[in-house]
């Protein structure tokens, strides 16, 4: 791990994406290459079911790079660290906890 919390988390969230979108072409695939009724399958989720779960947890994925990539570009125009509501600074431990952070705690009440 780097210094930078905020390239340390997008390192990951990069992976994740990488592994979500393998896990998602492998369920369209198998889906594919079934002809199975699991629709009506008693034995547990349906293809159709684990291909939304995994593309909702790609979107969300993508939603924390963009707002990881926005971290950083406030970090490049020097505006990294000031809540977007009030103005104030962000405080360091939730900057530390989530360092992606567009708000002071108070204003994220």
């Amino acid at each position: 791990m780097s210094a930078d919390p905020l390239l340390d988390e997008r390192g990951v969230v990069l992976r994740d994406i990488e592994s979500l979108t393998r896990e998602f072409d492998q369920v369209v695939a198998a889906s594919q290459s079934s002809n199975a009724d699991d629709e009506h399958d008693p034995e547990g989720a349906t293809i159709a079911f684990e291909r939304q779960q995994t593309a909702a947890l790609l979107e969300q994925a993508r939603r924390r790079l963009a707002e990881i990539d926005a971290a950083l570009a406030r970090r490049e125009a020097g505006d990294y660290g000031v809540c977007e509501t009030c103005g104030r600074p962000i405080g360091a431990e939730r900057l530390a906890a989530r360092p992606a952070a567009r708000t002071c705690i108070d204003c994220a009440r």
